[in-house]
Formats: structure tokens, sequence, C-alpha cells
């Protein structure tokens, strides 16, 4: 065997590892426990080992929908990731830590195991598509004690309002079951141009998420027999209507679409004022201008309220949270009484 003086050394071949589930990481998916754990291993990757059985609970084989627990060990077969994708994965992650300014945001409700806050318009709530960092990132370099802190469900970087993060593994997971079994509560604020029908309460049209040629996110109304097409449920209420032009509506979502809210308003002709997505662009430009209006510069679509039951205590909580003084004085010569 040659021995190359100043050579590189060979690479060190990936080894099993055991990891002991601590209390945070109790109640999580096994998928989604071991793509923190397996960081830059493509998720298909993924699978394909827990199908394989290579990934073992306490040497037990598992599904990918098996929930870990407390003291667990987890065997974690070897796995290799190219030099670039774990160089990129590093890359990225030290170009947000370094970017991500500490910021703290407007507080609704906090205690050990969840904060609530208001987000305002504007700002995304994670970084990646463009955007260097977000809300969860600004929070953490603003909190660098907090062991944990991760985001429970996503607004659009566009819509203001309450947004739940989790301070711990265990309430991050119960929250997430609440959500996907829809137990919560998720009630907006949107401003629609137009006299909104009175009778028309429910909007359940399925919509088919798909991607522009620059890559950029856009969604769609299907017909119910299009195979892409996502149930989508959408409960609309009469808030306020005014001789302006204008409809305040209270809208709760029974489901979770990408853009579900605007896209299914703007399907039934009413889209919402100032959406740069799916809205009336003359509108909107005609609301940027100032007049017998105040000037609108943001889409009124805003979080208003959330329930859900306490992860620890199974306490229901209801959160409000109050129009931002921006949409609040729109509205308030638009459709009065907003708040």
């Amino acid at each position: 065997m040659k021995h190359i003086i100043g050579g590189n050394p060979p690479p060190q071949l990936p080894q099993v590892k055991t990891v002991l589930v601590d209390e945070d990481s109790a109640g999580q998916r096994l998928d989604n426990f071991l793509m923190r754990h397996l960081k830059g291993v493509p998720k298909t990757h993924v699978y394909r080992i827990i199908r394989s059985g290579e990934v073992r609970i306490n040497k037990g084989r598992a599904s990918a929908d098996s929930r870990v627990q407390a003291g667990d060990m987890v065997r974690l077969p070897p796995v290799r990731i190219s030099e670039r994708v774990a160089e990129k994965t590093q890359a990225m992650a030290d170009s947000v830590a370094r970017g991500a300014p500490a910021r703290e945001f407007a507080i609704l409700f906090e205690d050990e195991y969840l904060l609530a806050i208001d987000k305002p318009a504007g700002v995304a709530v994670h970084g990646g598509s463009g955007v260097s960092f977000g809300v969860i990132e600004q929070l953490r370099m603003a909190r660098p004690q907090a062991k944990f802190l991760e985001l429970v469900h996503r607004l659009d970087r566009e819509t203001s309002g309450i947004l739940l993060i989790a301070k711990k593994r265990s309430a991050l997971t119960n929250l997430q079951d609440q959500f996907r079994e829809r137990e919560t509560g998720k009630t907006y604020l949107a401003l629609v141009a137009g006299r909104w029908p009175a009778n028309k309460k429910v909007l359940d049209k399925p919509l088919h998420k798909y991607l522009l040629p620059d890559g950029e996110r856009r969604v769609k109304v299907v017909s119910r027999d299009d195979p892409d097409g996502m149930p989508s449920v959408t409960l609309v209420k009469v808030r306020d209507t005014a001789g302006t032009g204008f409809t305040l509506l209270e809208v709760t979502i029974k489901t979770g679409r990408t853009h579900q809210i605007r896209v299914h308003l703007a399907s039934e002709g009413y889209p919402i004022a100032g959406d740069d997505k799916y809205g009336d662009f003359d509108l909107n430009k005609t609301l940027l201008r100032a007049g017998k209006l105040p000037s609108l510069k943001r889409m009124f679509l805003h979080a208003w309220r959330l329930q859900f039951n306490h992860p620890a205590s199974g306490e229901r909580v209801e959160l409000l949270a109050h129009l931002p003084s921006d949409l609040e004085a729109f509205a308030t010569h638009a459709a009065p009484s907003p708040s």
C-alpha cells in the first residue's frame, strides 16, 4: 500500500449511531426526529432507511409515524451526504445566524411551553426562498438562552397577526397535532372590494398549488374531480358593510392550505384589498394613493383570533390580536367597527 506524505487522509466512513430521546423530543414522529438528527440527508432517503428496518427504536422496527418517547434508544444507520451538500447546509446556517438581527415581537401570551406573538406584515416567519431570515431566526438571536424555539404553524409574509412558537418539543408536537386534527379555531379579518353576499357562508372549492417559471408559489381553484385538488374549507361571516364599496369579513379556515383565504375569496369575485398576487391590481394601485380613504399599502388580511387547547393543562385558550393601526385606519373609513 502506498502512503503519500502530505496527502489528504481518507474520508472517515459514517458510523452507526444510537441517540437517546430526551424529554423535549418525546411524542415526536420518527420521521421528523430523524430529519432533525440527519441534517442534509434527503427526505426520500430518510423514509427509505425507515422502511428497510435500518432505523430501530429500542432494537425494534418502527414506522415513519411511530412516536418516540423519552428514554427511547434510536439506532441511526450510517448515512453519507456529499461534502457539497454538507458545506452548503452549514454555509446557509452560518449565513442566517450572521444576518439575523435580534428582535422581539409584541407578545400576546407566554409561559414555559409556548409563545404567541403579533407578527407584523412584511416579515417572513422563517428564512429561505430569497429571504435571509424571518421571525424565528430573529427570536433565537434575541433569546440565546432559549434551548428550544420552533414555529408551530405559518403565516404568509404579507399577513399580520397571531403566530405560535413552541418552547418545548412536547408542546410543538401537541399543538401541531391539534392543527392537523382541526381542533384549533383560526379566524382572520379580511376586507374585500364589493358587498359580500350574506348567504355565501361556506367556500369549499378544491385548491391546487403550483410553481411559476421563476419558482414562486401560486394556488388556483380546480374542479372537484381533479386528482391534484386538495379539499379546502373556508367559512365566511360578514362583520361590517359600509357604503364605500368594501365588506369586512370574519374568515375561519377549517383546512390550512397555502393562500387558502386569498384564493377562495378571489375565486368568488371578491379579492382581498391590497393582495398583490390574487387581487384587483388596478384597485390596489388606487388604494395606494390617499384620497377619500387613507392609503392601503399592504394586503388587508390579519390573523385575528386563535383558539387551541393548552399543550400542558388542556385548558382552552383564546387569543385576540387587534387590527394594526394602518388597517384599522383604512377599515374605519371603509367599514366601521373593525376592532
